[in-house]
């Protein structure tokens, strides 16, 4: 039985994993025991990063990569990486993401092609490129972080509301499509998370106040609790879910009035 809450002898390759709930991902699959493959743009936080989830978890092997999901070399290079060490990939789990908040009047189209490529085309193309090594198994994960915005308004912006969403029926449509290989898909759509990147935002008194006021739960959430999520879509003990979009928002989406 424990077994099933475990993940003993599987590699995980989480993006944006050097900080906020890429990091906590990353830190909780490893408490888990999945070896790590953690990758990341900046090549010096995320060697310090993974430096400390080595020493929290002296059992498992964690290394780390740095470079650019949102770019087609950045994300062949990754898996170039992968081949060279030789090893399995059981896990996939697509954190990286980003925002331009604006009116959509505002907006410039490159900016918009931007968060796609960040946000959607990145999830994309590495999913693509993990299924040769994922469908092997037969009893493979790809989690997809999203966002409660692609399911519902809340003042992102729109660019990133349709990237999120989009994120969401990709999730959809390739647990359907290979769910006979043996490779779950689902997603997490978390509400406010307390990160650097929503700090700017939550700074703000009385906009945190609304925020608090829409969420039942009455506070912000934490990384670990993304990643607590993200981890058991991962496991043996969730072998019968995919296709699920998991909201991790405090109640956020079930509010009303």
């Amino acid at each position: 039985m424990q077994s099933r809450w475990r993940l003993d002898g599987k590699t995980a390759l989480v993006t944006g994993a050097s900080k906020g709930i890429g990091w906590a991902i990353a830190a909780e699959l490893a408490g888990r025991g999945a070896d790590l493959l953690m990758v990341a743009r900046d090549d010096d936080v995320l060697e310090a990063s993974r430096a400390e989830i080595a020493a929290r978890f002296p059992l498992q092997r964690v290394l780390a990569f740095a470079a650019d999901v949102t770019r087609d070399d950045g994300r062949l290079d990754i898996f170039d990486w992968i081949n060279d060490l030789g090893g399995d990939l059981d896990v996939l789990v697509n954190n990286v993401g980003a925002n331009v908040r604006k009116p959509l009047l505002a907006y410039s189209l490159d900016e918009v092609r931007g968060l796609f490529e960040t946000n959607v085309l990145a999830a994309f193309e590495l999913c693509r490129l993990a299924y040769p090594r994922l469908a092997p198994h037969g009893q493979a994960a790809i989690v997809n972080v999203g966002s409660v915005s692609g399911l519902t308004h809340v003042r992102t912006g729109a660019p990133y509301g349709l990237c999120k969403a989009a994120l969401t029926q990709l999730t959809r449509n390739l647990a359907c499509e290979w769910a006979a290989d043996g490779i779950r898909v689902n997603a997490v759509a978390p509400w406010y998370i307390r990160t650097a990147r929503t700090g700017p935002a939550l700074a703000d008194p009385a906009y945190l106040e609304e925020v608090l006021q829409a969420t039942p739960m009455g506070r912000i959430g934490e990384p670990e609790e993304v990643a607590a999520a993200v981890a058991f879509l991962c496991l043996p003990a969730a072998s019968y879910i995919t296709g699920a979009v998991i909201a991790v928002d405090g109640g956020f989406l079930s509010y009303g009035f």
